[in-house]
């Protein structure tokens, strides 16, 4: 079984998703922190988590935790919507069928505020 499928099952669920398994050298197991309270967490824990570790047959004698905070998913922006020159001729003319009203009004801006494509 991989060390990281091991890990997952001797940590707590809400510990999983902010550690990872680096690396095991010499019995010395390197974990990765996404953040300083889950390392903290995760050192607290080290003599448990190397316990269950060896009982699930990995020599593991010392943990190590480092905190490597991963850089977020870069979001691109929202792409920018227009109404076509046609769409907003529509939209004035039943803007002004339509009595004085609150969606009279939100159409009139609606129709304003877009620049055609």
């Amino acid at each position: 079984m991989a060390l990281q499928q091991q890990l997952e099952q001797v940590i707590p669920p809400s510990l999983r998703g902010g550690c990872r398994a680096m690396q095991l050298n010499q019995h010395t197991l390197t974990l990765s922190a996404n953040n300083g309270a889950i390392a903290s967490k995760l050192r607290q824990m080290t003599t448990e988590i190397a316990a269950k570790l060896h009982d699930n047959g990995c020599e593991v004698t010392v943990i190590q935790v480092v905190v490597q905070v991963h850089a977020p998913p870069c979001i691109p922006p929202p792409e920018t919507r227009s109404i076509s020159l046609s769409g907003k001729t529509h939209l004035t003319e039943l803007a002004e069928r339509l009595a004085d009203s609150p969606l009279k009004d939100v159409l009139k801006r609606l129709a304003k505020r877009n620049e055609p494509k």
